[in-house]
C-alpha cells in the first residue's frame, strides 16, 4: 500500500511537471535549446567551446548585438520593425572616432553626445511612422540608406579611423579589476566570483518575493519542490558561468554594460506603467488608444530607446575593433531581429521579453562561435542560422496560436 501511494505521488509530480512545461514551453524552450547547443559544441570541440577564454570572447562578441536586440524587442512588440539600426550604429561609432581622433574631444564628452544623437535619430525615424502612418519598414529602410551614405561620407577621406583612446577602447576589450587577494584562489578572478555569489543571492531573494506576490493574488505557481529545483538550477548556472569567466580575466566591461541595459529595460517593461503601455499598444493599438494611451507617444519613446541602444552598440563595436570602418554596422539589424525572434518575440506583436532576446542573441552567437571552432564553412553557417530563425518563428506560431 505504501509503495502504491509513493508511486502515485511520483506520477502526480511528473504530470504536474509536464503540465507546467506545456504551459510555459514557449517561454523556456530556448533555455533548453541553448543548453543543448552548448553541450553539442563542447563535445565536438573537445571542450574548447566551454573554455574560459572562448566564453569570454563569445560574450564580448555578443554584446553589441544583444544591446540592439533589447531595443528591437520593444520595436517588434509594438508591431514595427527597425532596419536602420545597423548603419546608425556604424555611423555613430564613426562619429565618436572622428570626435576623439580629429576634433580632440575627451571620451567623457563623446559618449553622452553620441547617445543623445542616437535618441534624436530614433525620434526622427519615428516621425513618419507616428504622425503620418508610414510603414516602419519603409521609414527605417530609408533612414538606413541615409546613415549608410553618411558613414561612407565621413570616412571617405580617411578610410578606417584608428581609435587610440585607452578608456574608450577598454569598453570593448577591458575587464573589471580584481580584488587584491593574491593568496586566495590563485588563477581565479575573485571579484567575478563575488559578483556571481551576490547574483545568486539576489536571484533567490527575488524569486521568493515574486512567488509570494503571486500567491497573495491567488495566481498559480509551481509546487514548492519544483520551485526549489528551479532555484537550484538557476543558481548553479550563475555559479558555473561565474566560475568559467573567473578563469580568464573575469567580467568584461562589455558584459557590465549589457547587464546594466538588461536590468534597466527589464525593470521598465515589467515594473512601470510605461512598460504596460508598450505591451498594451502591441497587443491592440486601437484598444490602447481608446483606453487613453497615446500610441504615437509610445512609438516615439520606443524608437528613441532603439536609437539610444544603437548608439551604445556603435560605441561598443568601435571600441572592440579599436577603429571605425566603412563597413561598420553591416548586418547588425538582421542579427538583432533574429535574436529577438529566436528569443520568443512574436511577429504579431504584444509578446516578448528582454531576457528572452538576450537568450536568443546568445543562441545565435553560440552557433556562430561553435561552428567557427569546428571549421564549418561560412556558407553553411548562414544556412544553419537561417534555419534556426525559421524554426523559432514557426515554433512561436504553433505554441501561441491557441493562446
Amino acid at each position: 500500500m505504501e509503495d502504491s501511494k509513493q508511486s502515485n505521488n511520483i506520477r502526480n509530480q511528473f504530470k504536474n511537471l509536464v503540465d507546467i512545461v506545456k504551459v510555459n514551453i514557449s517561454d523556456y524552450f530556448m533555455f533548453f535549446a541553448l543548453v543543448i547547443i552548448m553541450i553539442i559544441f563542447t563535445i565536438t570541440t573537445d571542450g574548447v567551446f566551454i573554455s574560459s577564454r572562448n566564453i569570454s570572447n563569445l560574450i564580448n562578441q555578443m554584446g553589441y548585438i544583444a544591446v540592439l536586440a533589447v531595443g528591437m524587442t520593444l520595436i517588434i512588440v509594438i508591431r514595427h520593425i527597425e532596419l536602420s539600426v545597423g548603419y546608425l550604429a556604424g555611423f555613430l561609432g564613426a562619429f565618436a572616432a572622428i570626435a576623439m581622433t580629429f576634433w580632440g574631444w575627451p571620451v567623457y564628452a563623446v559618449i553622452p553626445v553620441v547617445m543623445i544623437l542616437g535618441m534624436l535619430a530614433g525620434m526622427l525615424t519615428a516621425t513618419p511612422v507616428a504622425r503620418l502612418g508610414v510603414p516602419a519598414f519603409v521609414s527605417t529602410m530609408a533612414a538606413g540608406l541615409i546613415y549608410r551614405g553618411a558613414l561612407l561620407l565621413v570616412t571617405m577621406g580617411t578610410g578606417t579611423i584608428v581609435i587610440r583612446d585607452p578608456v574608450f577602447n577598454a569598453i570593448g576589450n577591458g575587464f573589471i579589476p580584481d580584488l587584491p587577494l593574491e593568496g586566495l584562489l590563485p588563477g581565479r578572478h575573485k571579484l567575478t566570483l563575488l559578483i556571481g555569489l551576490i547574483a545568486i543571492i539576489l536571484s533567490i531573494v527575488t524569486s521568493i518575493k515574486n512567488r509570494k506576490t503571486k500567491l497573495s493574488y491567488n495566481f498559480s505557481v509551481p509546487r514548492t519542490s519544483l520551485f526549489i529545483l528551479q532555484l537550484v538550477l538557476v543558481s548553479g548556472l550563475i555559479g558555473y558561468v561565474s566560475w568559467i569567466l573567473s578563469g580568464y580575466n573575469g567580467i568584461s566591461w562589455s558584459l557590465v554594460i549589457l547587464l546594466l541595459v538588461v536590468i534597466v529595460f527589464q525593470f521598465i517593461t515589467t515594473k512601470t506603467p510605461l512598460g504596460r503601455h508598450i505591451y498594451a499598444v502591441g497587443g491592440n493599438p486601437e484598444a490602447a488608444e481608446l483606453s487613453g494611451i497615446s500610441v504615437s507617444k509610445i512609438t516615439y519613446i520606443v524608437f528613441a530607446a532603439m536609437g539610444l541602444l544603437s548608439s551604445l552598440s556603435g560605441i561598443m563595436y568601435a571600441s572592440r575593433l579599436r577603429s571605425a570602418t566603412t563597413t561598420a554596422g553591416l548586418g547588425f539589424e538582421t542579427d538583432a531581429i533574429a535574436a529577438a525572434f529566436v528569443g520568443g518575440v512574436s511577429a504579431a506583436g504584444g509578446v516578448g521579453t528582454i531576457i528572452g532576446s538576450i537568450i536568443g542573441a546568445l543562441v545565435m552567437m553560440s552557433l556562430t562561435s561553435g561552428m567557427n571552432l569546428m571549421g564549418i564553412d561560412i556558407s553553411i553557417q548562414y544556412i544553419v542560422r537561417g534555419a534556426v530563425l525559421v524554426l523559432a518563428v514557426v515554433f512561436d506560431r504553433i505554441t501561441r496560436k491557441d493562446k
